[in-house]
């Protein structure tokens, strides 16, 4: 007998041992220890039984999905078999899935709707729950609950989008969104020519009477492009201004928004994101004429916040396990990245944050009061601190230095919280690290003396 052709005896050769379990039906909410204790201590206890049914909910098929909607990614259907234009993206079923259970467990809605007082610090928590199984859903959820305190800078607009984007319903397809009973929003604002420069802009809008216009340009990215309800910047009379423009006609045609192709991403695979042209796009005017930036900042602010909660990874703890497709690691580490550019680069947060402290110096004393809670606990805290006001009392090259300015805003307020409620071997280690400097180049590096065996056992999640 050839050895090639020997029969197989279907007997395993080896025992399967020292590999981690498959990450399945397990409770996302309840394996966040951190995350548990938040929500108690910033006020939305009452949220608590909730987050345990999302945790239980999005730890189950949901991460199933979230590998099939990236398997199968959205692809653009510009005309029909009979050549009618029809600007449309069509998703994997999974897709669809991902966007019906979060918007069923109101990721999109809940700080506006509850009663109940920490609203946002609940939302956060479901939203940084639910996103573990799945980012790229998280993109026109997170445009639709942040466009709410836009649109009521407009009363007239908000009284008839903001009840349809607060249902709990969800309709993928393409039409009336009061016939659907439910509408998701997105926005469009960079061009070719200015990107994250939105003052560059070129799109112009032509006032045809009663608030309403005719919108021509075009705009370079435009993410979740099948919303029903878009907030679109264009240039008026008055200047750059700020406009509601729905996808579907209140005569129930489409209105004049064409996808010209959809973006070949790093990441977010999953979600589509278009390049657009506007040829005399319906629209009707948010907010005040010429106030376009002021008006969409509004919403912007709230994208930024979920931006900071988004994505995150730690390839080296898995080794070349993480670095295969199956273990969902790949797949957060294409969509870190995003984070960082998708409202704005890190340049243009830092200087916003610098223009905010300039206009309103109360924020700055309120910021400052926040870390001064932890004030005497810890010494390299209170050095860190003393360092911090010391630069911001500096006139002398603001914008040079803006960004490292609000990266130690950032790091001042991480180790006061982690001082006045982490566990002691955390708080150490982050203010050994990352306040006194005690650390290398290298990601991960840590002083001597760290207790990174109490670290790793509260990170690590208990599974069935």
């Amino acid at each position: 007998m050839a050895i090639g052709s020997r029969p197989s005896t279907g007997r395993p050769t080896h025992a399967v041992t020292n590999q981690p379990p498959p990450l399945e039906d397990v409770n996302l909410f309840a394996t966040h220890l951190p995350l548990v204790e938040a929500l108690e201590r910033e006020g939305a206890g009452w949220a608590g039984a909730r987050a345990l049914d999302v945790g239980a909910a999005w730890g189950a098929e949901p991460l199933r999905w979230g590998f099939a909607a990236n398997e199968h990614p959205p692809r653009l259907r510009t005309h029909d078999r009979y050549g009618h234009r029809i600007d449309e993206v069509e998703f994997h079923p999974a897709w669809h899935r991902l966007m019906a259970l979060a918007s069923e467990h109101e990721l999109h809605s809940l700080p506006w709707t509850t009663i109940e007082a920490g609203g946002h610090v609940a939302r956060a928590a479901l939203y940084l729950t639910a996103t573990q199984a799945e980012a790229g859903f998280a993109c026109p959820i997170t445009m639709t609950f942040a466009a709410v305190p836009a649109l009521r800078t407009e009363p007239a607009v908000a009284a008839e989008w903001e009840p349809l984007l607060m249902a709990r319903g969800y309709d993928g397809a393409l039409g009336p969104a009061g016939a659907k009973g439910s509408a998701k929003c997105g926005m469009a604002m960079t061009e070719k020519q200015g990107g994250s420069d939105v003052r560059a802009n070129t799109t112009v809008a032509r006032a045809v009477g009663d608030g309403e216009y005719l919108l021509t340009g075009h705009k370079w990215f435009c993410s979740a492009p099948m919303c029903d309800l878009f907030l679109v910047l264009a240039q008026t009379a008055a200047g750059l201004s700020c406009f509601a423009l729905p996808r579907i006609l209140p005569d129930g045609g489409r209105n004049a928004f064409h996808l010209q192709r959809l973006k070949d991403k790093l990441g977010n695979r999953s979600n589509a994101s278009a390049e657009i042209e506007l040829d005399g796009a319906w629209a009707r005017s948010v907010g005040e004429p010429g106030r376009g930036v002021a008006t969409i900042l509004e919403m912007v602010g709230h994208t930024r916040l979920d931006c900071v909660i988004g994505s995150a990874a730690g390839l080296e703890c898995l080794g070349g396990n993480g670095y295969v497709e199956e273990s969902g690691m790949p797949r957060l580490y294409r969509e870190a990245p995003l984070n960082s550019v998708w409202e704005g680069s890190g340049n243009v947060n830092a200087l916003d944050v610098l223009r905010a402290i300039a206009r309103q110096p109360p924020v700055l004393d309120a910021f400052l009061t926040e870390i001064d809670l932890a004030a005497g606990a810890d010494a390299r805290l209170d050095a860190f601190t003393a360092r911090l006001r010391a630069d911001l009392a500096r006139s002398d090259g603001l914008e040079a230095r803006a960004r490292r300015l609000v990266e130690d805003l950032a790091l001042a307020l991480q180790g006061s919280l982690l001082v006045r409620h982490a566990p002691p071997a955390v708080a150490d280690a982050f203010c050994a690290s990352r306040l006194a400097g005690d650390c290398g180049y290298a990601f991960g590096t840590l002083p001597a003396g760290v207790d990174t065996a109490a670290i790793v056992a509260r990170h690590t999640p208990h599974l069935a």
